[in-house]
């Protein structure tokens, strides 16, 4: 946003000077008008050479810089500029603007102090101060709306439309888009001709879920200039968002995104600035092949500090694309750059992540994406999914802490069941693995996977969790004293038993489910023997029901058959 209405900024700075001069500053705003920023910097350099004491030639030429976040280069103009024409207040109030990117307060208040003693009578003098305060990387609302206001008093007279677009932008800024629609159309009732005006509000129809009144909107433009390259890339970026909420127009409007976008790199320079958007466009729209060869050509001085984002770009589409180890090798270099950890997004985290995932480390794998949750608890199924992963390598242990550090930084996620049904067959399994390896086995890990099952029980009662009874069953048994048996397992198998044949029987069939079914009726015979013959019994005929053969059901029931022999006198 900052860009896009820094752009309109520079086109309608007024112009001064000779006829031919107005002429020739004139197309250079156009230029940048249409984002043709080479086009617009070579322009003004040549305007700088020939009429070195115009200020408003370098109050463009700096903030052209300041769009392409060259806020070295636009100080140095705008300082030139002071000294060219010292009695033009706008390139102090450059001056001040480039303060306020760097963070610097206190010399952007002493700057705009010294526009406004040459200025003070001036609408644009306020007009620029007030946008310089909200099109900053950290906008001042507050600071920046008594100057507006203070333009729009001194302009009451004449009413130039930039005035209502500046209160417009600043509105749109904040997404207030009903008084910023109605700052645009006082605008146009001046001039009804300013396409970016058009263009702007296709957007804010746009970020209000409007799709098909903001693509109507920018067609009005195209419509009346085919070549205005700014309502492509606007009309691209419409269609790509609502790709993603109309699944119904998915594919079409992705693909007619991408051909809009590839109309306005064309109708622009191609510039590192616009390819570099493309670039961003690209990694939105989710199309990471075309990605991967935009940001493999697009360089730039190693000093730039676009280079850190190139680097994220890079890694993204080297992982979506399964170049896992260009990933990581892309995403680290991201890390080292970064300097300030503000700067690392929780994505960054979970790209780097999965790129350890696909050169199997699944240790940092798991540490990152443990870090990307962290800082954005929606992502919690980033590690859930890889715990389901790491489950099905058998990778059992690794899979119950993917799955509890899931569980635990976002408790409210929506497939919390699903994810404690596997912590429990991850757990479960891990004590499975240790008993087989010979090593004696942390029983904690059954404890803990019981533990799991019964959160799904109570998450998800129904018919639906008989697998979690099921195996609440299995770790009664094993959990149990073998000598005296308390039943730890019965309550669990008997629910098991009630979901299979009272809630859902046409599950009982499954083969699967017949087998388990055998075992609980073999284990229940077994339980109830010493205290319950009648109830063994039952459950035994139960087994020889489903199995008539069962070796272990009838040898059982012959015993329990067999009189007691009577006591000896």
């Amino acid at each position: 946003m900052i860009k896009k209405t820094l752009a309109f900024t520079v086109g309608l700075v007024m112009m001064g000077g000779a006829a031919s001069f107005a002429q020739s500053l004139a197309d250079a705003k156009k230029a940048i008008d249409a984002e043709q920023y080479q086009k617009a910097t070579s322009m003004l350099k040549t305007l700088v050479n020939s009429d070195p004491k115009e200020g408003d030639v370098y109050f463009n030429l700096g903030n052209v810089y300041l769009i392409n976040e060259e806020v070295d280069s636009a100080k140095a103009i705008f300082s030139k500029g002071t000294t060219a024409d010292p009695k033009n207040a706008l390139n102090y109030v450059g001056l001040g603007h480039a303060d306020l990117y760097t963070g610097n307060a206190a010399g952007a208040k002493a700057n705009f102090d010294k526009a406004i003693d040459l200025g003070k009578k001036d609408y644009a003098t306020y007009m620029y101060i007030g946008r310089a305060y909200f099109e900053q990387p950290k906008p001042d609302y507050a600071a920046a709306l008594p100057n507006l206001q203070k333009a729009d008093e001194l302009d009451s007279k004449d009413k130039y439309p930039e005035v209502f677009i500046a209160l417009g932008d600043y509105y749109a800024n904040q997404k207030q888009n009903g008084p910023a629609y109605q700052k645009y159309l006082l605008a146009t009732d001046i001039d009804p001709n300013i396409k970016r005006v058009k263009v702007q509000i296709g957007r804010m129809f746009n970020m209000a879920d409007g799709y098909a009144e903001a693509e109507a909107k920018v067609n009005e433009v195209i419509a009346a200039d085919p070549n205005y390259g700014p309502a492509y890339r606007e009309l691209a970026e419409i269609q790509n968002r609502w790709s993603f909420r109309d699944p119904a127009v998915s594919k079409a409007k992705r693909e007619e995104s991408l051909k809009n976008y590839k109309k306005y790199l064309d109708l622009t320079d191609r510039s590192f600035e616009s390819r570099y958007r493309y670039a961003q466009f690209l990694l939105y729209a989710e199309d990471w092949p075309t990605l991967a060869t935009e940001v493999a050509t697009l360089k730039t001085d190693p000093n730039n500090p676009k280079n850190f984002i190139l680097d994220r770009l890079r890694g993204y589409s080297a992982v979506q694309n399964k170049n896992y180890e260009q990933g990581v090798q892309n995403l680290k270099k991201l890390f080292v750059n970064a300097q300030d950890t503000a700067r690392i997004l929780p994505g960054d985290y979970m790209q780097l992540g999965n790129a350890y995932l696909g050169v199997g480390n699944d240790s940092l794998a798991l540490m990152n994406l443990t870090k990307a949750v962290k800082l954005d608890s929606t992502k919690a199924d980033a590690l859930a999914d890889l715990g389901k992963k790491l489950f099905d390598d058998k990778k059992y242990a690794k899979a119950a802490e993917a799955y509890k550090r899931s569980i635990d930084l976002n408790s409210a996620n929506v497939n919390i069941a699903n994810n404690y049904y596997f912590l429990g067959y991850s757990s479960y399994f891990a004590y499975a693995e240790e008993l087989k390896s010979g090593v004696t086995p942390n029983k904690n890990l059954l404890i803990e996977a019981d533990s799991a099952f019964s959160k799904v029980n109570q998450l998800a009662p129904g018919h639906d969790i008989e697998a979690a009874y099921l195996y609440r069953g299995r770790i009664g048994k094993i959990l149990d004293n073998p000598e005296t048996p308390a039943g730890l397992a019965v309550p669990h198998l008997l629910k098991y038993i009630e979901v299979l044949t009272v809630l859902r029987p046409e599950k009982a069939t499954v083969p699967t489910n017949i087998k388990n079914l055998i075992d609980t009726y073999n284990y229940l015979g077994s339980y109830y023997s010493a205290s319950d013959k009648e109830k063994a019994k039952e459950y035994l005929n139960k087994t020889l029901a489903l199995d008539p053969q069962n070796a272990y059901a009838t040898s059982s029931l012959k015993i329990l058959n067999t009189p007691s022999p009577s006591p000896k006198k």
